[in-house]
């Protein structure tokens, strides 16, 4: 009964949401379980574009290393906004959030070459944060029981924490500007003097 009171409720989550939440676990679980390994799961452009391993653009997204406190410490995060930005201001607009992880993940690709980032999961879970907190600018945050804050800076806030458990920052980094890139192009262009919206979600979506 627990069971089925767990896959009713998880049912009711937003597609995109529950997709997305799903993969990561399921991947991880592959992993754990040495049915995959997380060589076959990064990102490497010598694999994708000369061996055609173009799986990896997808699951370099979907992994987020062993399971322990910092893989929950990320699937809570990912569930909680990314629920959050689709039940909020992408309710009803679910091709135009797929859209949000196209553009973002692209973006974070192309600027992971520069650092030679491999997963980049972390990073798309900044990005889910960021947009929703320059969304949500009034609202007040409760981090864990220990600080309370304004929105805005809880992709800071997060950075910090992250980097207390050992992961790289540049991650969250890349997360947070690309976040701010697609809110700029979003939200801040269209409505400037002579601004226009450029994010246009393609039709197929």
């Amino acid at each position: 009964m627990a069971w089925q009171g767990m896959a009713t409720e998880f049912l009711q989550v937003p597609a995109v949401t529950r997709t997305y939440t799903a993969a990561c676990v399921l991947t991880t679980a592959a992993v754990q379980l040495e049915l995959l390994s997380p060589f076959q799961l990064y990102f490497n452009p010598h694999l994708v574009f000369r061996k055609f391993q173009v799986w990896r653009l997808v699951t370099n997204f979907l992994f987020f290393g062993p399971l322990g406190f910092s893989f929950f410490f990320n699937m809570l995060f990912v569930f909680r906004y990314c629920r959050l930005l689709e039940e909020g201001s992408f309710r009803g607009r679910t091709a135009d959030f797929v859209f949000m992880f196209l553009f973002g993940g692209v973006l974070m690709i192309l600027l992971g070459l520069l650092g030679s980032l491999f997963f980049l999961g972390q990073a798309l879970t900044a990005m889910l944060v960021y947009v929703w907190s320059r969304r949500s600018p009034r609202v007040r945050v409760n981090f864990f029981g220990l600080l309370t804050f304004q929105a805005p800076f809880l992709p800071w806030a997060l950075m910090g924490f992250s980097m207390l458990l050992g992961n790289s920052i540049l991650v969250d980094l890349l997360g947070i500007v690309v976040g701010h890139i697609y809110y700029f192009l979003e939200d801040v262009f269209p409505s400037q003097p002579g601004g226009k919206r450029l994010l246009l979600t393609p039709g197929f979506l």
